[in-house]
């Protein structure tokens, strides 16, 4: 079969015309084993996933992901490049993973739906767990975390400041510099503005050649994701995760987005503290921020297959939550 997406638009509920990107199992697969829902990042799209689709659909999985409102070729009224919306913009983009959610069950009603997150689609994706544990039978989040403390105090305070002067739609600057700006630097001397995000060149180049990625984000936006990671970082939330959900958790020792993995460290000693009986956790040597595009990245797919099938996708296994 054709390694390519199959695209196509979808309306949901908040007035958002969402792209959809999907990919059947492969033929080679006597049966579907299970569909992955995929969140991507800030500032890129879903079509950046489809060699990691190729990959999964060769291994029997379904693969869906859609472009969040404020990116890629999703449209929305409210919700030029960089911004979520006008009011509401993190709730109203659960909501539109919500709404991918429903359509992946209603096509697929008898496979597993494990919901995946890279970055920021970590930061939406567990929100959304919290919100619809029943929606999905296993959780993958990488290279991100939910870590407060006094520099989130006081990143939220000067984003609310210049928000104050500037207004929510426009781009902030203070935000890519205490950022973006601030990672790559860790790469100095640097080739490019997003040295941070692979060692792999050619896959960096593509980032920076692309009108869809690296584009700024608005002061909105970087609210909205403040006040995604401010909810997952709350204990008392977790008690809404069933505790035999499957949690695949990973992240990049040299990733400064993550402070090189230890805050996905942390979000695995978080949920095994609040009772979940099965969380996995692997911190990779030397790996940046887009693991799927690093120089181990076939090596990292072909490790997520195979948990995915020992732990929620086995042949014959077809269980899920209840909608």
């Amino acid at each position: 079969m054709s390694s390519n997406f199959q695209t196509s638009i979808s309306n949901a509920s908040g007035g958002a015309e969402l792209f959809v990107y999907q990919m059947i199992a492969s033929t080679k697969s006597d049966k579907a084993k299970g569909v992955i829902q995929i969140n991507h990042g800030m500032a890129e799209h879903g079509a950046r996933y489809q060699r990691f689709a190729t990959q999964l659909s060769n291994a029997g999985y379904h693969v869906v992901v859609h472009d969040h409102r404020g990116h890629g070729k999703t449209k929305a009224s409210d919700a030029p490049l960089g911004v979520f919306a006008e009011k509401n913009g993190l709730q109203t983009a659960l909501d539109d993973i919500r709404h991918i959610n429903h359509l992946v069950s209603e096509q697929y009603p008898n496979l597993p739906v494990v919901l995946f997150g890279h970055s920021m689609g970590t930061i939406l994706g567990f929100n959304y767990c919290l919100q619809y544990p029943q929606t999905i039978a296993a959780v993958a989040l990488w290279n991100s975390g939910f870590d407060t403390g006094l520099l989130s105090v006081v990143f939220k305070l000067l984003l609310n400041i210049e928000r104050m002067f500037k207004g929510s739609d426009v781009p902030s600057q203070l935000a890519q510099k205490m950022t973006f700006e601030d990672w790559n630097k860790k790469f100095a001397p640097n080739r490019t503005a997003f040295d941070w995000l692979s060692r792999d060149e050619a896959e960096v180049d593509k980032y920076v050649a692309d009108p869809l990625c690296g584009f700024p984000v608005s002061i909105g936006m970087w609210l909205d994701v403040l006040a995604a990671i401010n909810f997952g970082a709350d204990d008392k939330n977790l008690s809404a995760l069933p505790k035999q959900l499957p949690f695949h958790l990973q992240g990049g020792g040299d990733d400064p987005c993550s402070a090189r993995g230890k805050a996905v460290a942390r979000l695995a000693k978080r949920l095994e503290h609040a009772g979940l009986q099965n969380v996995s956790l692997n911190i990779l040597p030397d790996t940046r921020h887009e693991s799927l595009n690093e120089l181990n990245r076939h090596e990292i797919t072909t490790n997520f297959i195979s948990w995915l099938d020992d732990n929620v996708c086995k042949p014959g296994n077809n269980s899920r939550q209840s909608i």
